[in-house]
């Protein structure tokens, strides 16, 4: 009787010891996922660069924007829905070779944009062209189908390309990226306006703080008479 009770107090002891280890490992399993799935613990993150400058909507120059000087990269790619085909097409392929007016708005069908800026390059279409503009294009942070549709209420027809940058990664590359989550737009670009030579350097890059008018065609077009 002695020896089985002795067998039966070790089997509990080690029934005990066996039930602790276990909710142990557990606790540890939990805490770590917890860590994992709460803060981003060993977890590789991946995002669109946005410079703090930038975040609630600003507009401003950044170490990683595109400047006055520096080169337009020529692998950078951007969108036209055409014809009933959506067409890719890198940025050497619409640019290069060519002097270039590139106008970026922060969102098709959005009042400044459209009353405004766009217009004011078609108006200013055959001016630009007159002053050696070989291609004036749009971009914007919205898929190729809603640029189509924007293209046809503004009537660009052939004058302005209407480019889709839906992933933002050309606008990203560029250092123009943007929060505007405030006005429930989320990742856009900035409003700019860049001229481009024939080898994709850039020759003005000027930028909106809050406002509009320096990335107007009627401004453009003077820094281009007068350049």
């Amino acid at each position: 009787l002695w020896l089985k009770q002795d067998k039966d107090e070790t089997m509990v002891r080690l029934s005990t010891s066996l039930v602790f280890l276990y909710a142990a490992a557990v606790h540890v399993q939990m805490a770590h996922s917890f860590a994992v799935g709460s803060f981003g613990m060993f977890r590789p993150q991946t995002s669109l660069r946005v410079s703090p400058s930038l975040r609630g909507g600003g507009a401003a120059s950044t170490s990683m924007s595109l400047s006055v000087g520096s080169t337009l990269d020529k692998s950078l790619e951007l969108f036209e829905r055409k014809d009933g085909n959506t067409n890719k097409y890198t940025a050497e392929q619409l640019f290069g070779g060519k002097k270039s007016v590139v106008f970026a708005v922060p969102g098709a069908f959005t009042p400044t944009c459209s009353e405004k800026h766009v217009p004011s390059f078609i108006t200013l279409h055959d001016d630009l062209k007159a002053a050696g503009v070989d291609v004036i294009a749009c971009v914007s942070v919205n898929d190729p189908f809603v640029m189509m549709e924007w293209a046809k209420a503004q009537g660009t027809g052939d004058k302005v390309l209407m480019l889709s940058d839906g992933n933002a990664k050309f606008t990203e590359a560029i250092g123009q990226l943007a929060d505007k989550s405030a006005g429930a737009m989320g990742m856009r670009s900035n409003r700019y306006a860049m001229v481009l030579d024939k080898d994709m350097k850039v020759e003005l890059m000027a930028l909106e703080e809050g406002g509009y008018g320096k990335t107007s065609a009627e401004a453009v077009l003077a820094f281009i008479k007068g350049a």
